[in-house]
């Protein structure tokens, strides 16, 4: 089953250029299909900070925090638990 793709072109350094055909030798992949997965990679995780940081801005705007005292006395308590100490 063959999956739709699109071109595109970009620049690289003539070292990454050289590196990347490496890593396709040792792999036995084309320079094309290296250079698709590690796009995606990168957007993929780009995409999740940027969804993180927009769940974290809609949390504040619905009042759904707790302030820096409150969140460590809520760690000093779990530590204390794990460590049998007395909160």
């Amino acid at each position: 089953m063959s999956v739709a793709s699109t071109t595109m072109t970009i620049r690289l350094d003539p070292q990454l250029k050289a590196k990347l055909g490496r890593l396709a030798e040792g792999t036995r992949r084309s320079r094309s299909f290296l250079a698709a997965e590690a796009v995606e990679t990168y957007v993929d995780r780009e995409l999740a900070i940027i969804e993180g940081i927009q769940r974290g801005v809609a949390d504040v705007a619905a009042g759904r925090t707790v302030s820096h005292e409150e969140a460590m006395a809520a760690v000093q308590r779990a530590i204390d638990a794990a460590s049998g100490e007395p909160a």
